[in-house]
């Protein structure tokens, strides 16, 4: 009797343990599937916020929790592989871009999967992933950096502006099969955004244009992060 109830109360601590995780950090360890892998469930959700805080009322994914818990997988030997799931409009340049950069660089096998949208910095964290999903409603919009009242109006402000702007059509060239040319026509585009320049890539068109890998939902990420985690065990053992 006394080892039933230490183990109802285990689980009752585990599970409290799990939705604290998940309220402050959009994350989740997942360990129990059938294909005993041992999975990290990411979200980047809402506004992607830097070095300020963005309102109390607004969703966000802060990168100072987001980087050290990336570093952490990198290091773990726990984990086998990160799903990255994917609902934001963008939010802070630098901070969209070292999560992205961190992602990209790490050496375990990771999936990402834009659920509703994946919009402006939101681009580049849906292809640092090693494969990409799109739902079939969900949407990509890819537009030239704007000001948020930090640059001062001379050419050099502008000219930083066009750098940053570079740099992040360079990250979505590399990370894609989309070439940089057909990126900056897209970003561009004077008729598809209501008084802005930019386009909106639906699931379908997305993949099209090569900027995601495959339409899909969490079924189809969870199987292929399940198939590239088995290869990468094995290459891990071949070189033991």
């Amino acid at each position: 009797m006394q080892s039933n109830s230490t183990n109802s109360r285990e689980r009752t601590q585990n599970e409290e343990e799990k939705a604290e995780q998940i309220r402050e950090t959009g994350s989740l360890s997942l360990e129990e599937g059938k294909e005993k892998h041992r999975i990290k469930l990411l979200t980047i959700v809402g506004e992607i916020e830097g070095h300020e805080a963005v309102s109390g009322n607004t969703k966000s994914t802060k990168y100072e929790h987001l980087l050290p818990m990336l570093a952490e997988v990198e290091d773990s030997e726990e984990i086998d592989g990160i799903l990255i799931l994917l609902n934001t409009l963008g939010g802070d340049v630098e901070a969209g871009l070292s999560i992205a950069e961190m992602i990209a660089s790490l050496s375990k096998p990771t999936v990402s999967l834009v659920l509703g949208g994946s919009h402006s910095i939101g681009g580049p964290l849906a292809v640092s992933a090693q494969y990409s999903f799109i739902v079939p409603s969900g949407t990509m919009i890819i537009h030239p950096v704007r000001s948020n009242g930090m640059f001062i109006g001379v050419p050099q402000s502008l000219h930083n502006m066009i750098r940053t702007q570079d740099r992040i059509t360079k990250f979505l060239a590399d990370h894609s099969h989309m070439k940089k040319e057909r990126i900056e026509e897209l970003m561009l585009n004077p008729t598809e955004l209501v008084k802005d320049v930019g386009t909106l890539l639906e699931g379908e068109e997305a993949v099209k244009e090569g900027l995601i890998d495959e339409v899909g939902g969490l079924s189809s990420a969870l199987h292929k992060l399940h198939e590239m985690i088995d290869i990468w065990i094995q290459k891990k053992s071949e070189n033991v």
